[in-house]
Formats: C-alpha cells, structure tokens, sequence
C-alpha cells in the first residue's frame, strides 16, 4: 500500500464506472495500444522559412482521422522548445479550447526548432469503495495522491513525445541531441529536407541506446478524402534505423511505441513509450 492519503487535486480523478464499463476499459489496456486509440500530433503552419523573425502558428490535438479536430485537445504542460543553439524558447499566446491547443511561436534564430510536447509520468488504476478509478501525474505525486485503502492498484509509467520540426534558412542538427530518455528520433536525413519520391533514414533510440525491431507506423495527411487512408508499416533494423520513400509531397504523421519493463519509478512495474513526430514532405 501506498503511504500517505491526501487527495490533493480530485480533478485528477475520473468518475466512478458501472461495472460494464470497467471491464471494456480492463480489455482495452490488455492490449497495447488500444487505450490510448485517438491519435496525438502536432500540426505547424510552416516548417520551412527563408529567415529569422517569422511567426508560425502550432495546433496540438488528437483525433480519428490525421490533422482533424475531431476528438479532444492536446495539453500543452509538457510543451518544450528548443532552439538552434541548444537553448529554449518561449511559446507565446497558449490556449486550449475543447478541440484543439493552440500557440505561437517567433523564430527568432537561423537553423532548426524542435518544438515537442512530453509527457512524462504514472498511469495508475485502482478501485476504491467499490468504484473503479483512474489517475494521472507525476512520480512524486503519486505517493500522496493514491488513498491508502485503493485496492487492486496497478501502475504503469509512460513517456509519450510528440514532435515537429522547422527551420529557419539553412537546417542544422543540435535540436537532434538525444536526451537518454524514453524513445527518441535521430535523423540521418534532416526532417525539414524531405521530398516526394526521395529515401530518408531516421533512427529510433531507447535510453540512448538503438532500438531494434520496433514497428513504426506512417500516415498521410488528408485521409478523411481517400477510400484508402495511405498508412505504411515499417520495422527499424538492429541498428534502429528504419528507411521510408515517401510516395507524395504533403504532411505525414510518424508513430513508434514499446513496451518494456525498464522503469525508473518503484510504484510502476511496466512502462510505454511512444514517439509521434510531423513530417512535412515537399515536391520536388
């Protein structure tokens, strides 16, 4: 049991289920990648611009169909910016509406941005009084904001990271840098040089390390106009590399995920990792 039985924000809490309820959600998270089925992205309105001092405009949502606000809004907590000389920038006029998050951002340096969105902590279920529940948070939150008398507690640890890039004149590679934790891009083919009919190589990497045999998934923008939404299943080699031709210029939504069980909380037993990125593909 865990110690300490504050209930410091109950907004963090889901409502009761019926017990019908509770055992299609016990489904779902059995099998990987259903309880998290709507689909998260960021969506900029420019990735490639001729100099610094420009504004662009990022959406943040998730949703059915790829680059549709069709679901619910993405939070923007975990917004991170970083910017050509490895420091950070601060979005600028954040909202979040029902559908959609929004922000603005300057580009303020020549180079390349890599604007992302990580979340980073513990998913936890457990059942109290009789009623099913759900939490989200932190690691360090985790100890006082699970009652003392929750039972059947199960938690997990997630790191989910969704990514965009832009550059502003010519591309550079410092924002590439991996941080060592959870699963990472690093490209061999720079994300803002991407053409239709063209190869490029990208690498996955787990804690820094490559990750092998991991299925990557990738969806055209502008599936809702096609009998045939267009995805494409890839397998990263052992060196984590995994090679896409893309088949015509538009936006493209990359995903990566694995399970393991390689977690850096004592209150998770497993842990999902997931990586999202938008790809802006140009004719040639």
């Amino acid at each position: 049991m865990v110690s300490g039985g504050k209930r410091s924000d109950m907004k963090r809490y889901a409502n009761a289920f019926p017990l019908k309820a509770a055992l299609v959600l016990a489904l779902m998270l059995a099998v990987p990648g259903l309880a998290e089925a709507h689909r998260f992205w960021l969506l900029p309105s420019s990735t490639v611009l001729s100099g610094d001092g420009d504004w662009i405009t990022v959406d943040a949502a998730r949703s059915n169909d790829m680059f549709y606000f069709n679901h619910n809004a993405m939070g923007l907590n975990g917004l991170r910016v970083k910017t050509p000389d490895g420091g950070g920038a601060e979005p600028a006029n954040r909202f979040t509406g029902e559908l959609r998050s929004v922000f603005d951002l300057r580009i303020e340096q020549q180079g390349t941005y890599k604007i992302a969105v990580v979340d980073d902590g513990l998913f936890a279920r457990y059942r109290i009084d009789g009623e099913h529940r759900r939490w989200f948070g932190t690691a360090d939150e985790f100890a006082t904001d699970i009652p003392d008398d929750a039972e059947e507690l199960r938690a997990s640890e997630r790191i989910n990271r969704a990514e965009t890039f832009v550059t502003a004149g010519a591309p550079t590679r410092e924002v590439f840098e991996p941080t060592g934790r959870g699963l990472e891009l690093v490209p061999e083919t720079h994300p803002n040089d991407l053409y239709a009919g063209e190869t490029a190589r990208f690498r996955l990497l787990v804690d820094g390390e490559p990750a092998a045999g991991v299925d990557v998934t990738v969806v055209p923008g502008g599936a809702r106009y096609r009998d045939d939404p267009g995805t494409m299943k890839f397998v990263t080699d052992d060196e984590g590399m995994v090679e896409l031709t893309w088949p015509h210029a538009g936006m493209y939504w990359l995903e990566a995920g694995v399970s393991d069980d390689r977690v850096s909380s004592e209150y998770a037993a497993q842990r999902r990792l997931t990586y999202v990125a938008t790809l802006e593909v140009l004719p040639l």
